[in-house]
């Protein structure tokens, strides 16, 4: 079952290189008012083919909404947007196994039936679906006092130089084509052309905060806050890690280090620090919510590897074809605000 969510359920449909990719959202309240240029924009940072880091592969990313909005408002009814695929050259793929991709495991779960064309259900441009739906989502969180923004917190082992903090430095980073603060860019720019030029890629980690959470939201063990987030985000097909505030640096600290101290502000419990993440026994706790990401290189890269030929079931050394990303991260920042925007809307509307 490919579907996700509570109260506001989504299913992703299509393949890489077939006629198009979608999504289909269920549960958002009718009368929600949803600014088609503001998804356009949300689009266009995820698209590739804009810059000298990212795939040559040029899409529109234009989505036709087939259902459930009817003079720019929500309907109720469940919402179908479509996004036409235009720049595929599927003769690049065949039956060599790609190291690092889903080619192996597709094969394996669906003995060689699965359109695996450009990755097909298992590609990266299936999270465009997934930034549509999260601008959505993020337009009716806005109207509820909370905003969601992620930057590049590193590329390569490229360590972003600034100390990014507070939702203004958030706001303005979002605005920027390259996601990380004017003086980390050039280094990671860098970092990302070198390993395209040596026919490799490299990965990032991607720190994502949502502003102006309330408190409360969240259950306890098996339906805690952060089991909700992390299931989606693993969705992202690029994703191998993800931790909640100081995360694994936690496990460093001690504990006089890891506790965030608490004091009353204006009759509101507020802690000074927020090592934790926003989240506590798995709810949340009215401090920004915030998760880092892991995201591997890019599996495709023009350097010989050890593989197999599915098709005659000989080893052989290949290099991947295809037009690919040198690092995923930059287009992969809107993805992971969609990822939390849907998760807290999902959580905010079921009051879990």
């Amino acid at each position: 079952m490919n579907v996700w969510g509570n109260k506001l359920k989504l299913s992703i449909f299509g393949e890489s290189h077939g006629a198009g990719v979608g999504i289909v959202v269920d549960g958002l309240p009718a009368g929600e008012p949803i600014d088609a240029e503001l998804t356009a924009a949300e689009m266009l940072r995820r698209a590739p083919g804009r810059n000298d880091v990212s795939t040559p592969r040029r899409e529109a990313d234009e989505v036709e909404i087939l259902s459930g909005l009817l003079e720019g408002k929500t309907t109720g009814s469940p919402i179908c947007g479509v996004i036409r695929n235009g720049d595929a050259r599927s003769g690049d793929y065949g039956s060599a196994l790609r190291p690092g991709h889903a080619d192996w495991t597709a094969l394996l779960k669906y003995g060689g039936h699965a359109d695996m064309r450009g990755g097909g259900h298992f590609s990266g441009r299936l999270t465009a679906p997934l930034v549509f739906a999260g601008s959505m989502a993020k337009q009716v969180l806005s109207r509820r006092g909370v905003e969601v923004y992620a930057r590049i917190a590193s590329v390569g082992g490229v360590e972003d130089a600034e100390n990014v903090n507070g939702i203004e430095a958030y706001r303005a980073i979002s605005r920027r084509d390259f996601p990380s603060p004017p003086r980390s860019e050039p280094a990671m720019r860098e970092a990302i052309l070198a390993a395209g030029r040596d026919g490799d890629s490299i990965g990032g980690v991607i720190e994502a905060v949502a502003f102006g959470l309330p408190g409360g939201l969240g259950e306890p063990s098996l339906g805690s806050m952060e089991s909700e987030i992390a299931s989606l985000l693993f969705s992202v097909p690029a994703v191998k890690g993800v931790e909640f505030g100081g995360g694994f640096r936690l496990s460093a600290m001690r504990g006089s280090e890891a506790n965030d101290p608490l004091y009353i502000d204006g009759g509101v419990i507020k802690s000074r620090t927020n090592r934790n993440g926003g989240v506590l026994g798995g709810i949340t706790n009215g401090m920004p919510l915030a998760v880092r990401v892991a995201i591997k290189p890019t599996p495709s890269i023009a350097r010989e590897q050890e593989s197999v030929d599915a098709a005659t079931m000989r080893e052989i050394t290949a290099a991947a074809k295809g037009r690919h990303d040198p690092c995923i991260a930059p287009r992969a920042v809107p993805v992971i605000e969609a990822c939390l925007a849907l998760c807290a809307l999902d959580c905010m509307l079921g009051k879990c």
